[in-house]
């Protein structure tokens, strides 16, 4: 009797399995994400699929329509194929493309030994791919999802942990008045530079909760970091800070000492940048109590770019703790009610200017916190 042709067409495969792998390898090394990937990422689940479709084959089950659509999801490999090509940053369409590339291969290995593909076996063909297809694209998409998720929920963390900067301010600012009040003779003009500073981050807190009401009406939209640069001039921006920071430094007796050069032009994200710089202050209020924080910036022509500073004269940073300084969520053991979000928040935007952050410190010497701004490109 001769072999079926569907179990015909699984013994083909089986045996040509390392001459299938590299003409589908050739194939999709083709596709825009895939071309410099090495080898072994490049191949990744699919000599074991290539196994799961030539058993198939060659079970060669009378499948009904029914059974076909429930089974046309099982292919075993194909969740975790997707899931990695999601690692290894493919678009969608290429991860579907790649199935539909294997489709292609296994027809030309069929014609080249003389095998029909009409009927059965192109049934049964169909069907595991098409499960395998279904398979990647949901696991593909399930992590596309929880990406999206983690972003916005590190979005919305930042926005939480900004507001509370001019929560700060507000609070110390309203105390003072307090106290101003009661007192026998008012200090008016204090009093004036107190309210100011308290419409101010009032007007900033609103931006801030104006932002997570956008960021939650376009929920689809992607979460990364959003820009809209232009060149201003940096000294009113950091003078602007130091004064709404004021009652959080008078509380600490630390002194804050604005040397910006008054030409000094970047080209910059506005609202970004201020909060690069808020949580850097605020940073550096908190670690130089009765001490001195030294905001500044110079030209460094050799990098074509502003380069900024804050500095302050506190205990410093220990070197075991300089690596990871930037990361999320890592704050000091020393200090409670700290989420190590601010310094995370710093070193998103600097990043999403083209910047670089660093620090330098030694511990009971203070730090200075330095980050650089590229100039705009030539038009």
């Amino acid at each position: 009797m001769p072999e079926r042709r569907p179990r015909a067409l699984g013994n083909l495969i089986e045996r040509e399995q390392a001459i299938l792998l590299s003409r589908w390898r050739a194939q999709v090394r083709e596709l825009p994400s895939a071309r410099q990937l090495d080898t072994p990422t490049l191949t990744d689940h699919i000599p074991r699929f290539i196994t799961e479709l030539s058993r198939e084959l060659r079970a060669d089950a009378d499948v009904s329509i029914a059974d076909t659509i429930t089974e046309a999801s099982e292919a075993e490999t194909a969740p975790e194929h997707g899931v990695q090509r999601f690692a290894d940053n493919f678009d969608i369409e290429e991860v579907v493309a790649e199935y539909n590339l294997l489709r292609g291969c296994v027809h030309d290995l069929a014609t080249e030994h003389g095998l029909d593909l009409q009927g059965r076996p192109f049934h049964v063909l169909n069907r595991v791919l098409d499960g395998a297809i279904g398979g990647a694209v949901q696991a593909y998409a399930t992590q596309q999802t929880l990406q999206m998720q983690r972003r916005r929920e590190d979005y919305l963390a930042f926005v939480a942990h900004d507001l509370r900067n001019p929560l700060n301010a507000i609070s110390l600012s309203g105390r003072v008045l307090d106290m101003l009040l009661v007192a026998p003779e008012t200090d008016l003009a204090r009093a004036r530079v107190l309210l100011r500073t308290l419409h101010r981050n009032v007007a900033r807190m609103t931006e801030l909760i104006a932002k997570v009401l956008e960021e939650n009406i376009h929920r689809d939209a992607d979460d990364g970091v959003r820009l809209e640069r232009r060149e201003f001039e940096l000294w009113p921006v950091v003078e602007g800070l130091l004064l709404e920071l004021s009652p959080v430094s008078d509380a600490g007796r630390t002194t804050l000492v604005n040397m910006v050069p008054d030409e000094c032009i970047v080209y910059a994200d506005a609202s970004h940048l201020r909060r690069v710089f808020q949580n850097l202050i605020a940073n550096a209020i908190a670690y130089a109590p009765g001490g001195t924080v030294v905001v500044g910036a110079r030209e460094a022509s050799d990098r074509n770019c502003i380069e900024c500073f804050v500095q302050d004269d506190g205990d410093g940073i220990p070197a075991d703790r300089i690596a990871t300084v930037f990361d999320k969520h890592e704050s000091d053991p020393e200090r409670e009610g700290g989420h190590g979000l601010g310094l995370a928040i710093v070193k998103a935007f600097v990043e999403a200017h083209d910047g670089h952050v660093w620090v330098e410190s030694k511990s009971g010497e203070g730090a200075v916190f330095r980050f650089d701004l590229p100039h705009r490109h030539p038009a």
